[in-house]
C-alpha cells in the first residue's frame, strides 16, 4: 500500500510545533508512524529537518490525546491498536451510521442523491489507485454526504467528535487489498438503499458495512501481534 514519505508541511500562519504536531498526527493516523513504533527525538528531527524541542513538544501534546505513550525504559510509542478500542468506536459509528441513512432516506434532495452516486463511482476509482490517502479521501466524501443530507446538526458534530479515531481505523481496513472490491460494493448498496428511500434495505447495508470493517480491522491487529 502506498503511503506518503514523513514531512512537515510548512505554514507561514503555524508556529513550527503545530506544523510538526500535524505531521506526526498525520503520520499516526494514516499508519506511517505504526502503533508500537518508538518516537526517538533525533530520528524525528532529522526527517523532518527541525530541532527537537518542537518534536518533545509535539510528543507530549500526541500523548494527551492518546496517540502517544510513555513506556518505561523505551520512551515514547505509538499507541496500539486494541479490539477493545475498535470495537468501542465501531460500536458508536455504526449507530450513528445507520441513524444517518435512516433519516438520508427521509430528507436527501435529488441534488444530494446525485453528488452521492458521484462520490460512490469516485471512490471506485480511488480504489484502483492503491493510495491509502486518496481511498480515505473518497471515502470520507461519500459518508460526510449523507451526513449532511440527515440535516441534523447534532449527528454530524457527534461524528466529527469520532472522527480521528475513525480516520486511524480507516486506514487499516482500506490496506486490505482483498476487500476493495467489496468496499466498493458495499457503497453502491447505500446508495440504492438511500435512493430507492427503503429504510430497512438502507440501514441493514450501513450495518453491514462496518461490521466487515470490524472483521478486517480485528485480522489486522491479531496478526500484528503475532508478529511481535
Amino acid at each position: 500500500m502506498e503511503q506518503e514519505p514523513l514531512r512537515v508541511e510548512l505554514n507561514e500562519f503555524l508556529p513550527l510545533r503545530d506544523v510538526v504536531f500535524n505531521a506526526l498526527h498525520k503520520a499516526i493516523l494514516t499508519g506511517r508512524l505504526k502503533p508500537g513504533e518508538r518516537l526517538m527525538e533525533i530520528h524525528l528531527a532529522d526527517q523532518l529537518g527541525v530541532s527537537r524541542t518542537p518534536i518533545r513538544e509535539a510528543i507530549r501534546k500526541l500523548e494527551l490525546e492518546g496517540l502517544v505513550m510513555m513506556i518505561p525504559r523505551r520512551g515514547a510509542v505509538v499507541a496500539e491498536m486494541t479490539v477493545k478500542s475498535m470495537r468501542d468506536v465501531l460500536e458508536v459509528r455504526r449507530s450513528l451510521d445507520v441513524l444517518s441513512v435512516e433519516l438520508a432516506c427521509e430528507r436527501i434532495t435529488e441534488p444530494e442523491l446525485e453528488r452521492l452516486k458521484q462520490a460512490s463511482d469516485e471512490f471506485a476509482k480511488a480504489i484502483k489507485t492503491g493510495n491509502a490517502t486518496v481511498m480515505a479521501k473518497a471515502d470520507i466524501a461519500f459518508h460526510d454526504i449523507i451526513v449532511e443530507a440527515t440535516g441534523n446538526l447534532r449527528l454530524k458534530q457527534l461524528l466529527n467528535n469520532l472522527a480521528e479515531q475513525i480516520y486511524r481505523y480507516r486506514f487499516v481496513y482500506l490496506q486490505d487489498d482483498i476487500r476493495h472490491d467489496m468496499l466498493v460494493i458495499e457503497h453502491a448498496d447505500i446508495y440504492d438503499g438511500i435512493r430507492e428511500r427503503k429504510k430497512e434495505i438502507a440501514a441493514a447495508a450501513a450495518k453491514k458495512h462496518i461490521d466487515n470493517q470490524e472483521i478486517s480491522i480485528i485480522d489486522h491487529i491479531k496478526t500484528e501481534k503475532n508478529r511481535v
